[in-house]
């Protein structure tokens, strides 16, 4: 239960820039920006999981997905 909350939680974090439709003329990059950082999140989080186990998963999950969004808002000019 708690790793289908974390995923949840973490979903729902690196959705945030993208639930946003308006976009200045010209385009953006948050979109790819998104994508790409999710899955470099993902990855992340399973090294974590694999090298140090459950509790270190639990304990950095959270620290990937907000620098992950952190880095995805920085995208943009």
């Amino acid at each position: 239960m708690k790793r289908l909350l974390s995923t949840l939680y973490g979903l729902v974090l690196m959705a945030v820039p993208s639930l946003a439709l308006a976009n200045v003329p010209g385009g953006g990059y948050e979109g790819i920006a998104s994508m790409y950082y999710s899955l470099i999140a993902i990855i992340l989080i399973y090294g974590v999981y694999d090298t140090f186990g459950k509790k270190a998963m639990y304990v950095a999950t959270p620290i990937i997905v907000l620098l992950a969004y952190f880095l995805v808002q920085g995208a943009h000019p």
